[in-house]
């Protein structure tokens, strides 16, 4: 089968990415990419299970620790195949094209853009607490239903997919065209508003830390959180039921720690990318996962881990039952008193916001590659005048307002948790195939402690997935995430045998 990268290099031969992206703006897009509006939000439900402020700053430490594990394996691998798609092709050339499409399948049916839909419904949902009209309640005059589907099937009401448009959702969907316009413009644009966007919600992130392990310390919380034997404990469960408990508590902090992945994806937009990779996800994951468990610090010296939901004060819900899980608000509100939650409002519109640019940039870099593969729409392997894959771009955005639409990506993220760890974790086996089997590849850099922290970082992934297998809570989700990634082979079949069947010809430029 003649592939289309082969047609497109030879009809397009000076369509080639622009190498726009410093050290600075690809440590941007890791860390933007990451932080979005679960650490604002995901520490009531990990609190709720673990019940003890030390375990729940443990689960954001050893998120913190598998993640920067991920990175140091990665930046090899990243180091070696500086091109468009990332942890694609990693996966392509360690274990071959159907691996690498079962990755860019499920990145594309729901990890990519179901994490993008999730995140500008939250920018939707918070532009509400500013402007109270922004309701999420649907349009009476446009199509909608509540619809129980699952792949294993759905026995609870609650999780049924909601059809229809509501406001928003019309914002989700104006702010994903707004970030998709942007991007077509091209990298330059694209990098600007993430470089830029990074910085502030940073240095936000920071403040509202630095705040609280100061002026807004609480003694009330403290001696809640700290004395006695209130900060450790394990709720009187059993050793072995605990690490299935906190295992599956994990999957907050794990998916707020998720797409430090992404710069890989855009490899071949950064300079010098053989040094500038490895060291993006080293100091991108390293700052975000520091940020991360000193904010979790200032939560506990702020607001009391245990409260009621029945409770009328913000102290008085504490952490566990904060309005909506909204810690980071309850936080602010503490601090700042009642304009403290406008003030976190504004502050996770401009996280989300940024979160999304970099997940929109990033993304369709992998479709992009998987097109020059012949494993995706054909124009999508295309660059247009601006040098940027504008028809994968276009395709993103449009799946994407699909699932704004359905209100389903909150279930489909659920379902891809055990999936998307799997891959992480395969992808780091990867790295001890190409050890061996293209040793003399060059490796600008080589993997920090291989074999050991690379094999303990397989073990550790493993052992989460494991976790949400037996865990009563997640099982559902992780074997339907596994059907989902199954049902791709199928598909990649299929996609070949019609792509053999197509006529060779040129493939024109993008618009």
């Amino acid at each position: 089968m003649s592939s289309v990268a082969e047609e497109v290099d030879a009809t397009q031969p000076q369509s080639e990415f622009v190498k726009a992206m410093s050290l600075t703006d690809a440590t941007m897009l890791v860390a933007g990419s990451m932080i979005g509006s679960g650490i604002f939000i995901v520490s009531a439900s990990i609190s709720r299970q673990v019940e003890s402020p030390f375990w729940m700053l443990m689960a954001w430490i050893v998120t913190g620790v598998i993640t920067l594990l991920g990175a140091l394996a990665f930046g090899e691998m990243a180091a070696m195949y500086p091109r468009a798609g990332g942890q694609y092709v990693f996966l392509r050339e360690s274990m071959g094209s159907l691996m690498g499409f079962l990755y860019g399948w499920t990145l594309f049916v729901v990890i990519q853009t179901g994490t993008i839909a999730a995140v500008a419904v939250a920018f939707g949902r918070f532009l509400g607490v500013l402007v109270p009209s922004i309701s999420p309640d649907r349009f009476g005059w446009f199509p909608s239903g509540d619809v129980c589907v699952g792949i294993l099937g759905c026995t609870d009401p609650a999780a049924a997919i909601q059809l229809g448009l509501s406001p928003q959702r019309l914002i989700a969907l104006v702010t994903v065209w707004i970030l998709t316009w942007i991007n077509l413009r091209g990298v330059r644009e694209g990098k600007m508003v993430q470089t830029t966007l990074t910085v502030v919600k940073t240095g936000a992130l920071a403040i509202l830390i630095l705040l609280g392990l100061t002026i807004g310390r609480n003694a009330e919380a403290i001696s809640a959180n700290f004395s006695g034997g209130n900060f450790f404990g394990t709720g009187g469960m059993d050793t072995s039921g605990f690490l299935i408990v906190f295992g599956a508590a994990m999957v907050g902090s794990l998916f707020s720690s998720d797409a430090w992945n992404n710069v890989t994806f855009a490899a071949a937009e950064v300079k010098d990318p053989s040094r500038n990779l490895p060291l993006a996800l080293l100091l991108g994951t390293g700052l975000v996962s520091l940020l991360y468990v000193l904010a979790n610090v200032s939560y506990l010296n702020v607001l009391p881990l245990a409260g009621s939901a029945e409770a009328t004060t913000v102290l008085g819900r504490g952490i566990q039952h904060a309005a909506q899980d909204r810690v980071g608000t309850a936080a602010a509100e503490v601090i700042f008193g009642a304009s403290g939650a406008t003030l976190m409002a504004i502050a996770i519109l401009i996280s989300t916001f940024g979160c999304n640019n970099g997940l929109i940039l990033a993304g369709a870099r992998v479709y992009y590659a998987m097109a020059r593969d012949g494993l995706f729409f054909r124009k999508a392997g295309v660059l247009n005048a601006r040098k940027v894959p504008s028809t994968a771009l276009i395709v993103q955005s449009v799946w994407v307002s699909l699932l704004c639409l359905t209100g389903t990506y909150n279930q489909l993220l659920n379902y891809v948790i055990f999936a998307a760890l799997l891959f992480y974790a395969l992808t780091t086996v990867g790295l001890f195939i190409l050890r061996r089997t293209r040793p003399d590849v060059p490796r600008p850099y080589r993997a920090i402690g291989y074999p050991v922290l690379p094999a303990l970082y397989i073990i550790l992934s493993g052992a989460v997935c494991i976790i949400l297998l037996i865990a009563k809570s997640t099982r559902t989700e992780a074997f339907s995430g596994l059907v989902l990634v199954l049902l791709g082979i199928p598909v990649y079949y299929l996609w070949r045998k019609v792509e053999e069947g197509r006529p060779s010809g040129p493939v024109t430029s993008a618009d």
